[in-house]
C-alpha cells in the first residue's frame, strides 16, 4: 500500500491525512502545530532526525489505521472466540491507547483556548467521563464477560442467567457511551472548528471524530453480532 504523503509533504498535511501521525511527530519533537507549514524533510533536518526511521514509523501508523477500517459484517459467521479476539485486538487495544494519547491534547487545548471557547470546558468534561467509563467497560468485558461467553460456547458455564445480566449491563454502558459521543458532537457543532484554529485544536476535533467512528463500529460488532447469540 503506497503512502499518500512523501518527504516533501508539509508536516501539517500529513497530520491532516492521518491525525494519529501526530503521536510520531510528538515523539520526534517535530512541531506539527505552529511549525506545521514546513516540508517534512526540512523539519527532520532541523531536528537531526533519521528520515528513513521516521518515514517507517509514519508508514506503520498509516497502515495500521487503514487496516482497521474493516467490514464488521464478515464476522457474522465467525466463532465467538474469533470475534472476542478481534474485538480485543482491533478495538480494545487501540481504544485504550488512543484514550491515553489523546488526553494531554484535550487538556492542552482546553487550557489554552477555554477562555475564548467555553464549549471546550464541556468537551474536556465529556471526554474524560467517556475515558473513565470505557476503561472500566473494556476491563469488565475482558475480565468477566468474555470468559463467560467462552464457557457458554463450551457448555461449561454454571450460571447463564448471570451472564445475560452482565450482557444487559454492557449494552446499557454502550448506550451511555453513545450518548457521551453524541453530546461531544453536539457541543462542538459537529466538530466545526473556529476560524484560524491552531493545529492542536484541529487535531483534537479530528481525533475525537475518529474515536466516535471506531467506538460505534466496536459497539455494533458486540451489540448486533456477538451478544444476540446469547439473548
Amino acid at each position: 500500500m503506497s503512502l499518500p504523503f512523501s518527504e516533501t509533504t508539509l508536516v501539517k498535511d500529513i497530520v491532516n491525512i492521518q491525525p494519529k501521525t501526530s503521536d510520531v511527530f510528538k515523539r520526534y519533537r517535530i512541531d506539527f502545530c505552529c511549525g506545521g507549514n514546513t516540508p517534512l524533510i526540512t523539519a527532520v533536518a532541523a531536528q537531526s532526525v533519521n528520515i528513513e526511521k521516521l518515514m517507517a514509523d509514519l508508514q506503520g501508523i498509516y497502515h495500521k489505521e487503514e487496516n482497521q477500517k474493516d467490514d464488521v459484517e464478515v464476522w457474522t459467521d465467525s466463532s465467538t472466540e474469533e470475534i472476542i479476539n478481534h474485538v480485543k485486538e482491533h478495538y480494545h487495544r487501540p481504544l485504550l491507547d488512543e484514550l491515553a494519547q489523546l488526553s494531554p491534547y484535550v487538556t492542552k487545548v482546553t487550557k489554552v483556548h477555554g477562555d475564548l471557547h467555553p464549549e471546550l470546558i464541556k468537551v474536556n468534561e465529556l471526554f474524560f467521563e467517556f475515558k473513565k467509563e470505557m476503561i472500566e467497560h473494556t476491563s469488565k468485558e475482558e475480565d468477566i464477560v468474555f470468559p463467560m461467553l467462552k464457557k457458554l460456547e463450551d457448555s461449561t458455564i454454571d450460571n447463564a442467567d448471570e451472564m445475560i445480566r452482565y450482557i444487559k449491563e454492557l449494552e446499557n454502558e454502550h448506550d451511555h457511551a453513545g450518548e457521551l459521543l453524541k453530546a461531544l458532537r453536539s457541543v462542538t457543532s459537529d466538530y466545526k472548528l473556529p476560524y484560524a484554529s491552531c493545529g492542536t485544536y484541529t487535531l483534537v476535533y479530528k481525533r475525537l471524530e475518529m474515536l466516535e467512528e471506531q467506538t460505534f463500529m466496536h459497539v455494533h460488532l458486540e451489540n448486533n453480532i456477538l451478544f444476540p447469540r446469547y439473548i
